[in-house]
């Protein structure tokens, strides 16, 4: 054998050699599949065993526990709180529904609703509500929501 037939063989049989390690590399990394979804899946955006996402329900029940609840309806996924005066400001009053539309964990899949009204003249006159306190509070409720879920993923 000549010494350019010997060059030319060597990197043949190298990339053979890796052809074959890389195939067994392969072969060895398909065996630890085993077809088993991950057990971090269990806290997946879709828990549903209420009707609708529980996650967005037990952070939505949190985030209106400051007002007595009128309605709470987890298969339906509706909250519906009765009237709440701030004792620092008991001429003005609050009412929140909170609807739950989906069973996903999503910003879409929630919808809050504010009403509020101001004593004049010994009655509660309608007063509007500002739309950054609905925004804010949808935010509140999925920041929860979310934290909630990271514990679940956590343990």
């Amino acid at each position: 054998m000549s010494a350019h037939q010997s060059i030319i063989r060597r990197p043949t049989y190298s990339v053979m050699a890796r052809s074959v390690l890389a195939s067994v590399a392969l072969a060895a990394l398909a065996a630890c599949g085993g077809g088993e979804r991950p057990k971090a899946d269990l806290a997946a955006s879709q828990v549903s065993t209420i009707g609708v996402n529980s996650y967005l329900w037990r952070a939505s029940l949190e985030t209106v526990s400051f007002a007595p609840l009128l309605q709470a309806d987890s298969a339906g996924g509706v909250i519906v709180t009765d009237w709440y005066s701030n004792p620092s400001n008991p001429g003005e009053r609050v009412k929140i529904t909170v609807v739950i539309l989906d069973q996903d964990l999503r910003a879409d899949a929630l919808r809050v609703a504010a009403s509020r009204q101001v004593a004049q003249g010994g009655g509660w006159l309608d007063a509007p509500v500002q739309a950054a306190t609905v925004q804010k509070l949808e935010d509140i409720i999925l920041t929860k929501a979310r934290d909630l879920r990271r514990k679940a993923v956590a343990s």
